[in-house]
């Protein structure tokens, strides 16, 4: 309790424990009772933004747990592939790199020559929440050569697949304008 004279100002510090993930959001409400009628009122805060990056790191597990997962975790976000990239290696490497997830498919079943890329990932939030990612991609085999296909996300919370969706969507904006700046530098 603080009692705060008229006119009068009190910093005050608080500690906060996040347990979940569940929308990425950090709301709060500031409440206080007027002394003179004790009626109770009410401040809601600005709402924080976390962004998924900041609490998700990669990690392995097996095929047999990956599966397992798979087939329980209920909350499931599809994205499309929408980028201007044309390599398949490239283009997972970005990913995985760009998401703090881990490729748990081996490098030797990833390589070739081949038009299609089926792969793996996994990441653990510090909160114990799986992240489970299938990235299922093509290349077309028409005159622009562009990646089509889908990235599968699946957790138990749908706060994850959500956050993890909505960056893998600009990590591909950012790639593509990455590639852009890239072929037009001196």
């Amino acid at each position: 309790t603080l009692t705060i004279g008229p006119l009068d100002q009190r910093t005050i510090k608080a500690n906060i424990k996040v347990s979940s993930t569940e929308t990425g959001h950090i709301f709060g409400t500031i409440v206080y009772e007027n002394s003179s009628t004790a009626e109770k009122a009410y401040i809601n805060l600005n709402d924080v933004h976390l962004d998924i990056m900041d609490y998700i790191h990669p990690h392995t597990c097996t095929d047999e747990a990956f599966r397992l997962m798979w087939a329980e975790f209920e909350w499931e976000n599809k994205v499309a592939i929408n980028t201007g990239m044309t390599d398949l290696s490239y283009f997972l490497d970005y990913v995985v790199k760009n998401t703090n997830m881990c490729c748990l498919t081996p490098t030797s079943a990833l390589g070739g020559k081949s038009t299609f890329l089926a792969a793996n990932l996994y990441a653990k939030s510090i909160f114990g929440e799986d992240a489970l990612v299938n990235v299922s991609v093509e290349k077309k085999e028409d005159g622009d050569g562009k990646l089509s296909g889908y990235i599968r996300i699946r957790s138990k919370t749908q706060g994850i697949a959500l956050s993890l969706g909505d960056r893998i969507t600009a990590v591909q904006r950012e790639g593509e304008l990455t590639k852009t700046e890239d072929a037009e530098a001196p």
